[in-house]
Parts: structure tokens; C-alpha cells; sequence
């Protein structure tokens, strides 16, 4: 066991990276859940409007996180190097890229968001009325859309701190930004405190004027702090970016871009061939996946903390320590997360009773939340599996291995069982999840092979 079971000393280390990360991506997404049982609260086609609207943002969100990924290994590496011009090059290309990309997406929702989000709506029942939750998804979405330009410039810049090492501010910041957002829900949601009870307008005005906040606050952080970020000294006298630098950026980062965007449209697909089973099923999943993302936070923080430490031992050339502290947290992330699939397993019939809604919707989404559990320590080996692909810069197969799987295996499976088996939603549901089972034997084998171990500064 002592190929699996590190010391306290590891341990520690291994905490002290994933934490934060924890910590952070916890009080996110303990605040979403908790804006999410307020709609809830409301009513069935309210909860299942905001959550359609909110996977085709979805979309949008991780689409962002790709493009600043494939442009930020580029300004890490002029950080490093003290090249401050290249670092306002970047980020530059952040701002020019990142911008006509968010133009291009509100245009996009704005004339088809009704088009889009009529996609998951189908047949009316006793449970809700598809026209009814159109409704309040479109009018959701209308005034989120406002929001988008606003929660582009604050990723802008806090993914550009993050690469000088910065990470306490963007964390305040977005803390401050949830904190306002969970107060401004109650107040215009339910209409407290003499506001109006706007009910799902008021859950998006309150996340637009959080993303206004948190775009402000560390916007003002950083422009006040020149001396110790000097990369931002000028840089909005030209938006200038130098050809070379742009064709390097997409030809090394495209492989990223291409994956979130991707992964996020196929997660999209897949939850619209879901849809088919009617709105009761819709509103299911937005419950089930409410919970599960706050007890994924282990397993994902684990992910982000592995690609750091084993990183960091193959960039110094320590090969053998990198395999051997490889082994050792992906077995600690799996053994922690079979103890969170039991806690979440004994929570998925009694979560669904907070919301607002009919007791076929609430059977169903334990029923989900169930699968999930069961699935949890199969993703948390997946997580692991990619991070640990991805630190030893095979860009190209964690494409295929994340991206390219969804779109070649998860969905057929969907679209096909959907459509043509007859089967029930959940035997559905639970085939197109048991395909991770096979990912898994591709990863351990990927993973076991040693494929990633390569020192990419080395080398390059």
C-alpha cells in the first residue's frame, strides 16, 4: 500500500494546494445551490426556464475559460521570464479575442435565445407548461445577457493576475460578487425589504449587478497596484497585438480553446437529448445537478492540485517522483470521494424536498442524484486521469480523451437511446453514464503507460 498511501508530510502538501481551490469553488457553488432552492421555491416552469437558459451560458463560460487558458500559458511564461511588453501583449489579446467573442455570443442568444432554449422544451403536462417556461427562460436570459461583457473583463483579469501569482485578489473578489448576489436574490426575488418581487427577473438582475461588482472590484485592485503589476501601465494606449504573437497563441492554445468549447457544447447535447423525455425530466436533472456540484468540488479541486505538484516534479525533471506522487492523489482523490458518493447517496431523497415542485419531478431527481453517486469515484479518476495527462502537455490526446469521448461515444449513445430505444429516462440516463466506465480503462492505461511523463521546458 505504500505505492498508494503517502505520508503526513504529502499530505499536507497536497492539501495546501488543493484547499483553496476547494474553498473557493465550494463557496461558488454553495451559493448557486442556494439560488437555485430560492427559484425553486417559485415554481416548476420558473426553475426549469432559468435552468435551460443557464446551460446555454454555460456554454459561453467555459468557451471564456478556454480562450483564457490557451492565451495564459503564454503570459505565465513572459511573467516568468520578466518580459512585461509580452505580458500586456496577452493580455491584449485577451481583452481584443475575449470581447468579439462575448459581442458574438450576446447577438447570437439575443436574436435565437428563444430558438435555442425551445430545444429542451417538450410536450406539456400536468407538471408545467413548456410556453409558460419558455417564457421564463427567455426573459432570464434577456437580461443576463447584460451581464456577459462585464464577467468577461473580470476573467480577463483574473486569469492574468493568476499567471503573476496573484490569487488572493480575484478570490475576494469573486467571494464578494456571490455574497452579493445571494443577498440581492432574496431581496428581488421574493421582494424583501420594500423591493418588488420580480421572481425569475429578479434572480438575473441580482447576478448581473454581482457580475458588475465583482468586474469593478478587481479592476480598480489592479489598476491601483501599477508598480507591482506593471503589465497594465498602458495598456489600454493600443490594443495593438503583434502578428507573431497571435498566430503563436492560437496555434498552441487552439488545442485548449477547441476542447472547452467542445466539451461544453457536448454537455449541452447531451442534456437536450434528456429533454426529450418531457419537462419533468428537465427539471429533474437541474436538481440532481444543483447538489452533485457542490460535492464535486473534492474531486475537482484534487484535479487542478495534481496538474500543479506533478508539474512542477516533471518541469524540475523528476521523473520517477512525478509517476509515484501521480499514483498517490489520484488514490487519495478516488478513496475521498467514495466517502462524499455515500454522504450525497443518503442526501438524494430528502434534497429534492426543498424545492417547490411535483413529487414526480422529486423521485426523479433522486433517482439522478443516486446515479451520480454511485458515478462519483469513477469521475474523480477521470478528473485525475486527465489533469495528469494534461501536466505533461498532451494537449492533443486530453482532447480526445475529454472533447473528442462526448462527441463520439456519450453522445450517439444519448441521441440514439433517446429517440429510438423506448426506453425510460433513467435506464437511458444511467447506460450513457456507465460509458465513463470504459474512459476509465483508456485513462488507467493511458496513465499506467507513463505517456505524459516528458519535461515540456526541457525539451522545448
Amino acid at each position: 500500500m505504500r505505492k498508494y498511501i503517502g505520508d503526513r508530510n504529502f499530505y499536507r502538501m497536497a492539501l495546501a494546494v488543493a484547499v483553496p481551490i476547494m474553498v473557493q469553488n465550494g463557496v461558488t457553488n454553495f451559493v448557486s445551490m442556494l439560488d437555485n432552492i430560492m427559484i425553486g421555491r417559485v415554481g416548476t416552469e420558473q426553475m426549469s426556464g432559468v435552468a435551460v437558459a443557464n446551460q446555454l451560458l454555460f456554454v459561453f463560460n467555459v468557451s471564456t475559460f478556454g480562450m483564457l487558458s490557451g492565451a495564459g500559458i503564454f503570459g505565465a511564461q513572459f511573467y516568468g521570464s520578466r518580459n512585461t511588453k509580452g505580458l500586456r501583449d496577452t493580455f491584449r489579446f485577451k481583452i481584443v479575442s475575449l470581447l468579439l467573442f462575448t459581442l458574438a455570443g450576446i447577438l447570437l442568444l439575443f436574436a435565437r435565445g428563444g430558438d435555442l432554449i425551445s430545444l429542451y422544451l417538450h410536450g406539456n403536462s400536468e407538471i408545467g407548461s413548456t410556453e409558460e417556461t419558455l417564457r421564463y427562460g427567455v426573459a432570464y436570459l434577456r437580461i443576463m445577457l447584460i451581464g456577459l461583457v462585464p464577467y468577461a473583463f473580470a476573467q480577463i483579469y483574473a486569469s492574468t493576475l493568476r499567471e503573476t501569482g496573484e490569487t488572493v485578489a480575484p478570490m475576494r473578489a469573486g467571494v464578494a460578487a456571490v455574497v452579493t448576489n445571494t443577498v440581492l436574490n432574496y431581496i428581488l426575488i421574493f421582494g424583501k425589504f420594500g423591493a418588488p418581487r420580480l421572481g425569475v427577473a429578479g434572480a438575473a438582475l441580482a447576478t448581473v449587478i454581482s457580475r458588475f461588482a465583482e468586474c469593478g472590484i478587481i479592476v480598480v485592485w489592479t489598476h491601483r497596484r501599477m508598480e507591482r503589476f506593471p503589465f497594465i501601465e498602458g495598456a489600454y494606449k493600443s490594443l495593438r497585438v503583434p502578428g507573431a504573437l497571435v498566430k503563436k497563441i492560437l496555434t498552441r492554445g487552439s488545442p485548449l480553446m477547441l476542447n472547452e468549447l467542445l466539451w461544453s457544447l457536448g454537455m449541452a447535447t447531451l442534456a437536450q437529448c434528456y429533454s426529450l423525455y418531457g419537462l419533468p425530466v428537465v427539471a429533474a436533472q437541474n436538481i440532481s445537478s444543483t447538489i452533485s456540484n457542490v460535492c464535486n468540488v473534492t474531486w475537482l479541486a484534487m484535479g487542478n492540485a495534481l496538474s500543479i505538484i506533478v508539474g512542477q516534479l516533471l518541469g524540475a525533471g523528476k521523473m520517477e517522483e512525478a509517476r509515484d506522487t501521480d499514483r498517490k492523489l489520484i488514490f487519495f482523490s478516488v478513496t475521498s470521494c467514495l466517502l462524499i458518493s455515500v454522504i450525497l447517496f443518503l442526501l438524494a431523497p430528502v434534497f429534492p424536498m426543498i424545492y417547490r415542485t411535483a413529487g414526480e419531478v422529486r423521485a426523479l431527481a433522486a433517482q439522478f442524484i443516486i446515479v451520480g453517486a454511485c458515478m462519483m469515484p469513477f469521475q474523480a479518476f477521470l478528473h485525475a486521469a486527465y489533469f495528469t495527462l494534461r501536466s505533461g502537455g498532451k494537449t492533443g490526446i486530453t482532447f480526445f480523451f475529454d472533447a473528442g469521448f462526448v462527441w463520439t461515444c456519450s453522445i450517439p449513445a444519448a441521441f440514439l437511446l433517446s429517440r429510438y430505444s423506448g426506453f425510460p429516462i433513467l435506464i437511458t440516463y444511467i447506460l450513457c453514464q456507465s460509458l465513463d466506465l470504459l474512459k476509465c480503462v483508456v485513462g488507467f492505461v493511458l496513465v499506467r503507460k507513463g505517456v505524459w511523463i516528458h519535461n515540456i521546458v526541457s525539451e522545448s
